[in-house]
């Protein structure tokens, strides 16, 4: 009886040595199943996602915020008595950040002002001798008619013995007298008009210098006051109050947020098909991916940044290594978006572009930007208005209306001159 159980103890012992090697091979085998099922599950997601989402996009963490940086510089030369900005400050266009002294500058427009107001009166003068010369004309013309009067009646009474040869020889010569003195006032009005014809007081030609020279110390002494040129904060402000300044030495820079843009540097494999106007979404760090932007691609530079720096690179020296080399984009931000969280200069982004729409190009179609500012446009018109109140308060009225009271004596004295002279042939 024990002899049997020994052989069946055996027996079990070398089923179960036989089976576990089964066991371990089946459950290996299942093992590889699930590796390669869950490697070909990976494998197909990544395939889908490259092919419907990654293939479409390209992006870079090379990306950062960039903007105008709007220098503050003198026009004229002085010294700054007042300094009205500190950096970090925001400043609005037109309001005057620096001041200089302009005490110089008011003694030169003292001296223009009263030079303008003395030419105005000097050719005013020219216009009022206008009237003068005619009157001089009118009374030599009487001054010659009455000399041919006397010459003609002394005339018909020689023969008679009335009148001696020698009245009649004085006769004759004052007629000759009378003459040459109209001829004198004819050619006074004739030089006097070359300095008078088809212009008028505002427009004389010395008038104008003289404005000119008036409207140039109004502007310097207008740009004693340096405005804003635009709205934005105050960056790098080196300018102390009591520094002399020179025109155009950097004060200030002032920075308009509203303004700024993103410039992605794309390596150069990524820019097969990054075109213009492709849609970009941009996050950055400083306020995490809770945060998006919405922008367009507007540009391309036109050199690597490598090409483009202040030491480029030799690679015609004998070590040569190939480097990828990055190309900057200009991304378009969206101005609603900046208003919410606005964005400084420096700042790094994320930047992610979809580049299904390849329609657009890379180059020779970028919209050109044009930047302005309207601050300085008041100087010229100050300066206009004042020459117009000089002009108008120096003009005398017999200058206003010399051009009417010219016309008639005009008409008068020729009306004088087609009178047939009623004496004998000298």
């Amino acid at each position: 009886m024990i002899k049997m159980t020994e052989a069946t103890q055996t027996e079990s012992a070398a089923d179960s040595s036989s089976t576990a090697p089964a066991s371990k091979m089946a459950t290996r085998k299942r093992l590889l199943a699930t590796l390669g099922l869950a490697g070909l599950i990976a494998a197909g997601g990544y395939a889908g996602y490259y092919f419907t989402y990654a293939v479409h996009h390209e992006n870079t963490d090379d990306a950062y915020v960039n903007g105008n940086l709007v220098q503050l510089t003198p026009q004229v030369s002085g010294t700054v008595i007042s300094v009205n900005a500190d950096d970090t400050q925001i400043v609005q266009a037109g309001e005057a950040v620096v001041n200089l002294d302009p005490a110089d500058a008011q003694v030169a427009l003292g001296n223009a002002q009263a030079q303008l107001a003395q030419t105005v009166r000097q050719v005013s003068a020219l216009y009022v001798n206008n009237n003068v010369y005619q009157a001089a004309i009118l009374q030599r013309q009487a001054d010659l008619a009455k000399a041919r009067d006397d010459f003609q009646r002394r005339s018909q009474v020689t023969e008679t013995g009335a009148v001696s040869a020698e009245d009649v020889a004085h006769a004759r010569d004052a007629v000759k007298t009378a003459e040459a003195a109209l001829e004198a006032a004819r050619q006074q009005l004739a030089s006097n008009r070359t300095m008078t014809d088809h212009t008028t007081v505002a427009e004389h030609p010395a008038v104008q210098a003289a404005a000119a020279k008036l409207r140039d110390a109004h502007l310097a002494l207008a740009r004693n006051t340096l405005p804003a040129p635009v709205t934005g904060y105050v960056a790098r402000r080196s300018v102390q109050v009591g520094q002399r300044v020179a025109p155009g030495a950097p004060m200030m820079a002032i920075v308009p947020l509203d303004g700024v843009w993103v410039d992605a540097n794309f390596k150069e494999v990524q820019l097969q098909h990054i075109r213009i106007g492709q849609p970009v979404e941009l996050r950055a760090d400083v306020y995490g991916s809770s945060v998006r932007y919405h922008g367009r691609v507007v540009g391309f530079s036109a050199g690597t940044g490598s090409a483009f720096s202040a030491l480029p690179a030799q690679n015609a020296t004998g070590n040569w290594i190939k480097v990828v080399q990055r190309l900057p984009a200009r991304i378009e931000l969206d101005p609603a978006e900046l208003r919410a969280h606005p964005l400084q200069i420096g700042l790094s982004m994320q930047a992610e572009v979809d580049t299904r729409d390849r329609s657009g190009a890379q180059l020779g179609a970028v919209k050109k930007t044009t930047y302005s500012t309207n601050v300085y446009r008041g100087y010229g018109e100050q300066a206009d208005a004042e020459i117009a109140r000089i002009i108008a308060l120096n003009s005398t009225s017999g200058a206003s209306s010399q051009g009417a009271q010219a016309t008639a004596i005009a008409a008068v004295a020729a009306k004088t001159a087609e009178k047939p002279a009623k004496g004998a042939a000298l």
